[in-house]
C-alpha cells in the first residue's frame, strides 16, 4: 500500500469515529466530543434545525451512526389488578421507597430510530409490553438505560424486562432474558457497553445478593460469560478503557470497585467501594480510573490502572476528595483536569494527575438543577440543566462562564454530539441543532 493512501485511511478512520456518538456519553463513556464545528449557541429560535415529539418518557440519551439517531421510551399503560413491585428490604427492615412508581401498571418499552437530517421518525419497535419486575423513581423512567451501537445493530437494555438487538432497518435479530432486577423500587440505571463481539450489563441489585455482570454474544444474544458480585445496587454504567496491553473494564459501586477483564469477566483487581450510592459513571484517562458518590457521602477515588488483585493495602489510590461530587451528574476529565459538578452545578476543578484543586464550588449565573452528566467539546463544557439550559463553561483551571442556551423544554437526558450537530433530549421532544 502507498504509504500516501495509508495516511488518507487512517485520516478517514479517526474521522468516522468522530462522526458518531455510539453510547451514553459517546466515544468510551467520557463525554468527551472531537468535533470542531458544532454549533455553539442556540434559542428555541436560532440554530435548532427540526425537533420530532417522541412518544412516552424516557430519560436515556440519543446515540447517532451515519445519519441515525437510536434512543428509547416507555408508555405507560393500566393499571393491573395484581401487580406490584418485588418486595425489598434495607437494613433487615421491609422497605417501601416513598417515591416509588409505576409496578402497578402495563408499560410498553419502545426502540426508536429517526433520520439525522430531518428528524424523521424512521422506524419505532415495541421490545417489550406488560408487567415489570420492579417499580420506578417518580422522577425517572423504565427507559431511561442510553442504548449502544456498533455501527451494525443497536441494542436496547430495559433491566429486567430485558436486552435486545435490532439492526439499522428496525429488525429484532434477538433478545435475551436477564431475569428481574430488584433496584429497591428506583429502577435501573445502568446502559449496557460494547467490547469486541459482546454487550456487557451490569446488574447490581438491593443489598447485593443477587447482583452480577455478564456479556452476551452481539451477533446471537447468547450469553458468553457471568460473574456474581456482592454489591448493592448501583445506576452506573461501567467503562472501558486501555492501560498497556489490556483492557479494563471498570464498574463503581458501593462495597466495591472491581476491574475486570471485558473479553472473560474474570477480575483485574479489586479495592474497597465508595461507601455511598454509585450512580455517577466512572471516568478515565493519565492512566486513571476516577470514580465518585454523592450521597450520603461526597467521595472521588482516583486508582491507578494496571494492577492485580486486592489493591487495598496497595499505594494504587492516587489522590483521593472529599466534596464537590453530585448524586446523580457524573464527573468528566478533559484534558489535564477533572470536574466535578453538583446537581445544583457548583462546579469544582481538580488537577486529574494529582487531584489539586484549582477551583472549587464555583457558581453558575443563576440557580439550577441538573440531571445530564456535563459533555465537553473543543475547549468547552456543556452543562444541560433540568430547566434546559445549556451553561457554556470554558474548559481549564479559571473558571468563566462563555454563554447559556436553550432549547426551551426541560431536560433530563445528557445530551449527544456527532457530525457537526447536537442533539438533546427534553421532556417531549428530541432536537436536532446545527450552525
Amino acid at each position: 500500500m502507498h504509504p500516501g493512501l495509508a495516511i488518507i485511511i487512517l485520516i478517514a478512520g479517526s474521522a468516522h469515529a468522530r462522526a458518531n456518538w455510539p453510547q451514553w456519553r459517546g466515544p468510551g463513556g467520557l463525554g468527551i466530543s472531537e468535533d470542531k464545528v458544532a454549533p455553539t449557541t442556540w434559542r428555541p429560535t436560532n440554530n435548532i434545525l427540526w425537533k420530532t415529539p417522541i412518544p412516552g418518557r424516557g430519560l436515556s440519551s440519543p446515540i447517532a451512526w451515519d445519519g441515525r439517531i437510536f434512543l428509547t421510551s416507555a408508555i405507560e399503560g393500566d393499571v393491573i389488578a395484581d401487580a406490584k413491585a418485588v418486595p425489598h428490604k434495607f437494613n433487615g427492615e421491609d422497605f417501601v421507597h416513598p417515591e416509588s412508581v409505576g409496578a402497578d401498571r402495563s408499560h410498553r418499552l419502545l426502540v426508536i430510530c429517526l433520520e439525522v437530517k430531518s428528524g424523521k421518525v424512521l422506524w419505532e419497535r415495541t421490545a417489550y409490553e406488560g408487567r415489570v419486575f420492579d417499580a420506578r423513581h417518580r422522577a425517572g423512567s423504565f427507559a431511561s438505560l442510553t442504548p449502544v451501537t456498533d455501527g451494525k445493530h443497536v441494542f436496547a437494555f430495559f433491566g429486567g424486562e430485558g436486552l435486545y438487538g435490532y439492526d439499522f432497518e428496525g429488525r429484532q435479530v434477538w433478545k435475551q432474558s436477564i431475569g428481574g432486577l430488584a433496584t429497591l423500587g428506583l429502577g435501573p440505571g445502568a446502559s449496557p457497553v460494547l467490547h469486541g463481539d459482546v454487550v456487557i450489563v451490569q446488574c447490581d441489585q438491593d443489598n447485593g445478593e443477587g447482583s452480577f455482570i455478564a456479556a452476551f454474544d452481539k451477533e446471537s444474544g447468547k450469553e458468553r460469560w457471568r460473574k456474581d458480585r456482592n454489591v448493592a445496587v448501583s445506576w452506573a454504567t461501567p467503562i472501558i478503557v486501555r492501560h498497556g496491553n489490556r483492557a479494563e473494564l471498570i464498574t463503581s459501586g458501593n462495597q466495591a470497585v472491581i476491574s475486570y477483564n471485558p473479553a472473560t469477566g474474570e477480575e483485574w483487581w479489586r479495592i474497597n467501594g465508595l461507601e455511598g450510592n454509585a450512580v455517577p459513571s466512572p471516568v478515565s484517562g493519565h492512566g486513571l480510573a476516577i470514580l465518585t458518590t454523592g450521597y450520603p457521602q461526597k467521595k472521588t477515588l482516583a486508582i491507578q490502572l494496571g494492577g492485580s488483585g486486592d489493591l487495598g493495602k496497595t499505594n494504587s489510590v492516587a489522590w483521593s476528595y472529599t466534596k464537590g461530587s453530585g448524586y446523580v451528574p457524573s464527573p468528566i476529565l478533559y484534558g489535564d483536569y477533572f470536574y466535578l459538578m453538583t446537581d445544583s452545578g457548583l462546579l469544582t476543578c481538580l488537577d486529574a494527575k494529582t487531584g489539586e484543586v484549582q477551583y472549587e464550588g464555583a457558581r453558575l449565573p443563576e440557580a439550577a438543577r441538573f440531571v445530564a452528566s456535563p459533555v465537553a467539546v473543543d475547549g468547552h463544557l456543556w452543562l444541560t440543566s433540568e430547566k434546559g439550559d445549556t451553561f457554556v463553561i470554558k474548559a481549564g483551571k479559571t473558571h468563566e462562564v462563555a454563554r447559556k442556551n436553550s432549547v426551551g423544554e426541560p431536560v433530563s437526558a445528557s445530551p449527544a454530539i456527532a457530525d457537526g450537530k447536537v442533539y438533546v433530549r427534553g421532556l417531549t421532544n428530541l432536537f436536532g441543532i446545527g450552525g
